[in-house]
């Protein structure tokens, strides 16, 4: 999607939702529920503009505000008709929308901001219906199962591959790097072509997965997908295996089967936000999802668990 100019004359629809492709996902029933509630506005995303590609295939959004956080919002012209903060409780975010000079605001309320109205927030939960719920309530019904997205308009890097992601934002949803290689390795001997993603930020991550496992070069994707690219690869996959991150929400999206290793935050929070060919894999407590080390909780799912389950997954 390019990132493209006001449109003359149309009244706009401003939403903030700037983190990563899993937080993105889990606001496309709560974007579509806008596109519904108003057919005539221009409907702007502020996102990162490296998710542009990725927004197209949500539908309904005419264009982006290219921000990477509230702090990074900047909006020029003639104030929205709308603002809605789809982004978190705010301060930051309610502060950045205000500053739009919006002619209304559509937020949860915050204890520092007691003069902007709004639900209260609940840390409990799922985040599809986090959205979903504040757009409910504001007489815009949203479909917290309204998930899917459309296919991408360019064939997959690799088809038909199981795609692990050893990757997360946080080394507390990271596994071990040593147990996706011992995955990879018994997948690979079983006949599948492995292939391994990160982000431009994870090249050695990746690579000494690849490297212990005994892949090939090729399967090494680390750094070579766009968002969209992401996309198109997971869309036609056998199988995504991953932690609490973006690829796990882009496996919800296209009902490919997955594994999803989860701690330290509960997949009542973040996981699958449907049924589906989805397996969770979780030791039943919480953690600090900042820490810098793998949660204890993550440490106690064993390499033998997830390649059982990815094999009856692949089996099927």
């Amino acid at each position: 999607m390019a990132v493209i100019p006001p449109g003359p004359g149309r009244p706009e629809v401003l939403a903030l939702r700037a983190p990563g492709i899993g937080d993105l996902l889990t606001a496309v029933p709560a974007l579509r529920a806008l596109r519904r509630g108003f057919p005539a506005a221009e409907l702007v995303l502020a996102t990162p503009a490296r998710l542009a590609g990725l927004v197209s295939l949500i539908g309904g959004i005419d264009r982006i505000l290219p921000a990477d956080g509230p702090g990074s919002l900047c909006w020029s012209g003639r104030p929205p008709r709308l603002a809605v903060n789809l982004h978190g409780s705010g301060p930051q975010s309610i502060d950045a929308l205000r500053a739009t000079h919006a002619g209304e605001l559509l937020t949860h309320r915050h204890p520092d901001r007691p003069d902007v109205p709004g639900p209260a927030w609940r840390p409990d939960v799922h985040e599809v219906r986090r959205w979903c719920d504040l757009l409910t309530g504001y007489g815009l019904p949203a479909d917290p199962h309204d998930l899917d997205l459309d296919p991408p308009d360019r064939p997959p890097p690799v088809r038909g591959a199981v795609v692990l992601h050893p990757g997360a934002a946080s080394g507390a949803r990271r596994w071990p790097a040593d147990r996706y290689a011992e995955l990879a390795r018994a997948l690979h001997r079983d006949g599948h072509r492995v292939v391994v993603t990160g982000g431009p930020g994870e090249r050695a991550l990746v690579a000494a997965v690849v490297e212990c496992a005994g892949l090939p070069r090729s399967a090494d994707l680390a750094g070579r997908c766009s968002a969209e690219g992401i996309a198109a690869l997971v869309a036609d996959a056998r199988l995504v295996v991953c932690g609490d991150t973006g690829p796990a929400h882009l496996a919800t999206a296209y009902r490919t089967p997955s594994v999803l290793l989860f701690g330290p935050t509960s997949p009542a929070r973040w996981g699958p936000g449907r049924e589906g060919p989805h397996t969770v894999l979780w030791a039943g407590r919480t953690g600090d999802p900042h820490a810098d080390r793998p949660d204890p909780g993550l440490l106690e799912i064993g390499t033998g668990t997830v390649l059982d389950v990815a094999r009856a997954l692949l089996a099927r």
